[in-house]
C-alpha cells in the first residue's frame, strides 16, 4: 500500500499584473495556509519521503513552506510536468519513484489535480487552495501506479477546516 498526498498550492497573488502565470508568488495569506498545513502532516504522521512540486513559484513556494512545517529534509523535485498537467502526467512522474518510498506528495494546481484525485479514487471534490488530499493507493510499488488505479480517498483537509 502506497500513499499518495495531493496539495493544491496555497493562496497566490495577482497584485503584480505584469507577471506571468507561472511566476505569481503567495500572498501572506497563502504562506500561513502553507504553513498551517505542513502542521497538519506532521500531526498526523504523514510527512512524505518525495515531495514533488509544479515549477510554478507558487507550488513550489507552498511545496517549501509545507517542507519546512513538517520536518520533511529531502530534496524537494520540481517538475514542470505538473503545470498544466494531465492525470497521465502526474502518473508518469510518480511511476519513476523509488518503492522505498511509502508516501509521497505531489503540489500542483487546478483543475489538473482535481481530474487526478477523481481519476485515482472516482470522487468529484474541489480543492481550494492549500488543500490536501490523502489517498490510498493498493500497489505495493509505485511502477503499477495506472490512471485508474482504485484509491480510496482517506481524508480531505483544507486550511478553513483547522481553523
Amino acid at each position: 500500500m502506497k500513499t499518495l498526498l495531493i496539495l493544491r498550492h496555497a493562496k497566490s497573488s495577482w497584485k503584480y499584473e505584469d507577471l506571468a502565470d507561472h511566476d505569481r508568488p503567495l500572498k501572506k495569506r497563502g504562506e500561513q495556509a502553507a504553513t498551517l498545513i505542513g502542521e497538519l502532516i506532521r500531526k498526523h504522521d504523514l510527512t512524505p519521503q518525495r515531495i514533488i512540486s509544479s515549477t510554478a513559484r507558487r507550488a513550489l513556494n507552498t511545496a517549501q513552506l509545507v517542507a519546512e512545517a513538517c520536518h520533511y529534509e529531502e530534496h524537494i523535485i520540481a517538475t514542470r510536468a505538473f503545470y498544466q498537467a494531465e492525470p497521465e502526467d502526474f502518473v508518469e512522474v510518480l511511476r519513476a519513484l523509488d518503492d522505498a518510498d511509502e508516501r509521497a506528495m505531489i503540489v500542483g494546481h487546478n483543475p489538473d489535480l482535481e481530474m487526478l484525485l477523481e481519476s485515482l479514487t472516482g470522487a468529484m471534490e474541489s480543492l481550494p487552495t492549500a488543500a490536501l488530499a490523502q489517498v490510498a493507493l493498493p500497489i505495493d510499488a509505485w511502477q503499477e501506479l495506472e490512471e485508474d488505479t482504485p484509491g480510496k480517498l482517506v481524508h480531505l483537509w483544507t486550511p478553513s477546516s483547522q481553523a
